[in-house]
């Protein structure tokens, strides 16, 4: 989490101070370069926020992940509680995460990074154990779908996470545009998939 914060504070800083003239000209925005450390709440506190602050509810079912009008709302209440544009929102349950995300005492290793409403990262500890890893796959009805995956830690496989950020939704949100195609040269999509 530190390593995507302190790598978004220097790409924003960066595309600033060389583009940021530009930016403002051609598309009427300002880039704000975030302070470190980014906020972070638990996902069960930020319904407890979301609820105390801005009397939004989601059934109880739901609060095992982020829906998209808590995500939007996310906007607001990173200002609002933190004076800041970004938001890691931390342990998530098991239920709607993937088999390979480290658990401990059933709370994921893991973060969604919310920046103007919207995730723009979901990273984790991955879990690296194989009996664990196996567990969990069946536990979310994986087998033989997954036995090319679990192959290869049989045999060991190192403490490892990650992260991945798409450099189109950066865009997006960097310069306030209406939709991805508009940041792609080329847009795929369930409609387009040859170009």
């Amino acid at each position: 989490m530190n390593l995507e914060a302190e790598m978004l504070v220097y790409g924003l800083a960066k595309t600033k101070e060389k583009f940021g003239d530009k930016v403002k000209e051609v598309f009427g925005v300002e880039i704000n370069i975030p302070t470190l450390p980014f906020p972070q709440m638990k996902l069960l506190d930020v319904y407890d926020e979301l609820k105390t602050r801005y009397d939004f509810t989601v059934p109880e079912e739901e609060k095992t992940d982020l829906t998209t009008e808590a995500e939007r709302l996310c906007e607001r209440l990173a200002k609002d509680k933190f004076g800041h544009e970004f938001l890691f929102v931390t342990d998530y349950p098991p239920a709607k995460r993937a088999f390979y995300h480290m658990r401990k005492r059933g709370v994921l290793q893991g973060y969604d990074l919310i920046w103007k409403g919207i995730e723009i990262t979901s990273g984790a500890q991955r879990e690296h154990r194989y009996e664990e890893i196996k567990k969990n796959a069946q536990e979310k009805g994986l087998t033989d779908d997954v036995k090319f995956y679990l192959e290869s830690f049989k045999y060991g496989m190192p403490p490892h996470g990650g992260f991945a950020i798409g450099v189109d939704r950066l865009t997006m949100l960097l310069l306030n545009l209406p939709s991805l195609k508009e940041t792609q040269f080329i847009f795929r999509g369930p409609d387009r998939l040859d170009p």
